[in-house]
């Protein structure tokens, strides 16, 4: 927590420096009052009366502006904090690998974000500078407490330790129930991710699951507003005693500075200066204890952040990464004794996988659902790191390249097509910030998809909605290859890009795959056989090994599996009679 004030470490001593000043001004109010009752008011001295009350205005007036310097000067500290704080978990979890968020709920991580996050910006912005003001307070009027009167001073703290004790206890209590209630909010938050995105609503108009989900997110709801009132009373009863004796405590020293034992001499300016400054002790004494519950409390919200910021980077950015050049690599891609295994496998995903793509060929991945081929293709990218083996391009191993120079050099295009709800320039220009008109409509037109866009009434600023439901799948298919080819990649990875389509839609798109992939080294994924049959080299793989590699005509000659894939699939073509 401190590491995040370090950078403004200057400005905290300014805002240290000017709480101090405050609170020591303020102390001179109860010392003036003293002058009044004992000097001015007896002696009718009215330039020293005038000059009291004068005293007591600037005093005022001064403490007004240095609270307005302090508040404003604190508050930009500690946005600057939060802003620091919001950016560094969505950069980091962002370098998170594809497995943390296919274990992690995506409403988990919004919460985390956005809940915990929001919840820790009073303590950042505000309790802390208000822990240091009443801190400051305290320990200034204890002292001129102590200089009018140690007798009375002694009795005035006596329930100062029972009083953090109580503190203590009650800061634990709350710390457990908000812990238990971020976690509920992250439960909403994932229900309300689940029931109201596009794909959520339509499942449950479909299925008739909407009561069901209602009746669920009421329950998580219910159970929330149970915790927020356990989490407001949490040891409310216990404090509310402190109050009680901590208001009873002038009533005391009212009778102690009567008895003759404890007196000591006291003048009725002193008793009053000394009751004045008794009751500006214990407001921020409550204060303080007040702020330690808070804070003990955010010690959740702070643990819970913090876990993310501390999650190892499984795909990171190598120490000396080795320069590749997008605009004058080559594309040469080999698997070289490549093994994958995930964390929770039972059995390797690929082993000793042994492949070359010359540079600006084609390779087609076959096989059976589960057989490797997804796995093997996400390995260019570094969507996941071989566990043996290495991915090398034009001889350089991928994991010695850094993350933003891969991006250049590998585009990736799935069949699940991912559409930010702006318009369609900022969908493509998504992938390529700086990219002009001309190389986007020309990215468009090798797609095959600017006839599309040059035919709606925005064009290119049609928006295209939540996640492109506008569009057909076809259409978004186009839009995204689009996407990649402004980027230029020199490889290009193809996974099952046309397996949701229907034959005629699939038809349109494998147009603009084949333009896409035309001079570059591509890596082609497909669930139909019809289209890898023009590859330059067809790789068969049957749990995780390739069983057989070679042409379309090759591999028929050899008659094994891939013959009898191409077989199957032909029977499937024919229609029935």
């Amino acid at each position: 927590m401190a590491g995040l004030f370090r950078p403004h470490r200057w400005q905290l001593t300014l805002v240290i420096a000017l709480i101090v000043a405050s609170s020591t001004l303020a102390l001179a109010t109860p010392f003036l009052i003293r002058l009044v009752i004992d000097e001015a008011l007896p002696r009718q001295n009215v330039p020293l009366l005038a000059w009291a009350v004068a005293g007591m205005v600037a005093v005022t007036a001064g403490t007004a502006v240095l609270g307005v310097l302090q508040t404003w000067l604190s508050t930009t500290v500690g946005q600057h904090v939060m802003h620091g704080l919001r950016t560094a978990v969505f950069t980091h979890l962002q370098r998170q690998s594809l497995g943390f968020f296919t274990r992690t709920k995506g409403g988990e991580v919004q919460s985390r974000l956005m809940n915990d996050v929001g919840g820790m910006q009073s303590v950042v912005t505000s309790t802390a500078t208000s822990a240091a003001s009443s801190a400051t307070t305290v320990i200034g009027t204890a002292v001129a407490m102590a200089a009018l009167s140690w007798r009375l001073s002694l009795l005035s703290l006596v329930v100062l330790p029972p009083a953090i004790a109580l503190t203590r206890k009650v800061a634990r209590m709350r710390r457990t129930i908000t812990t238990q209630r971020q976690r509920h909010l992250a439960d909403l938050h994932s229900q309300v991710e689940e029931g109201l995105s596009l794909s959520g609503v339509l499942l449950g108009k479909t299925l008739g699951a909407g009561p069901a989900q209602s009746q669920r997110f009421a329950a998580t709801s219910d159970d929330l507003v149970g915790l927020e009132v356990r989490s407001q009373l949490a040891g409310r009863w216990r404090m509310a005693t402190m109050s009680i004796i901590f208001a009873g405590i002038p009533a005391v020293i009212y009778l102690a500075a009567g008895l003759p034992a404890t007196s000591g001499g006291m003048t009725i300016g002193t008793l009053v200066a000394f009751t004045a400054l008794q009751g500006n002790l214990f407001r921020p004494l409550m204060g303080l204890l007040d702020i330690g519950v808070s804070l003990t409390a955010s010690m959740a919200l702070f643990s819970r952040v913090f876990e993310y910021l501390d999650l190892p980077v499984d795909i990171d950015d190598p120490a000396s990464p080795v320069r590749l050049d997008a605009a004058t690599v080559r594309g040469e891609v080999r698997f070289e004794h490549v093994g994958f295994r995930y964390p929770d496998g039972h059995r390797p995903a690929l082993d000793d996988v042994d492949l070359t793509v010359p540079a600006g060929a084609t390779l087609a991945l076959v096989g059976e659902t589960g057989s490797g081929k997804s796995t093997l293709a996400s390995l260019v990218a570094r969507l996941n790191d071989p566990t043996s083996g290495r991915v090398t391009i034009d001889g350089v191993d991928v994991r010695e390249v850094r993350l933003a120079d891969l991006a250049r050099v590998v585009g990736v295009v799935t069949q699940e097509t991912y559409l930010l709800h702006g318009t369609i320039r900022e969908n493509l220009r998504h992938a390529k910030p700086d990219a002009t008109d001309a190389e986007m409509l020309d990215a468009a037109r090798r797609a095959q998809v600017h006839e599309l866009i040059a035919g709606l009434p925005d064009g290119y600023d049609t928006v295209v909605g939540a996640r492109g439901h506008r569009f057909s799948g076809g259409e978004k298919q186009r839009l995204a290859i689009a996407r990649t080819l402004l980027r230029d990649p020199r490889v290009l990875v193809l996974d099952e890009a046309t397996s949701a389509l229907d034959n005629e839609t699939e038809r349109a798109v494998q147009v603009a795959l084949d333009e896409a992939s035309r001079g570059r080294t591509t890596i082609a994924i497909a669930h139909r056989l019809s289209t890898v049959r023009d590859a330059d080299i067809i790789a068969v793989l049957d749990s995780g090994r390739v069983v057989e590699q070679g042409t379309h005509e090759q591999l028929l000659d050899v008659g094994g599996r891939y013959a009898r894939l191409a077989g199957a699939a032909e029977r499937d073509a024919v229609p029935a009679g």
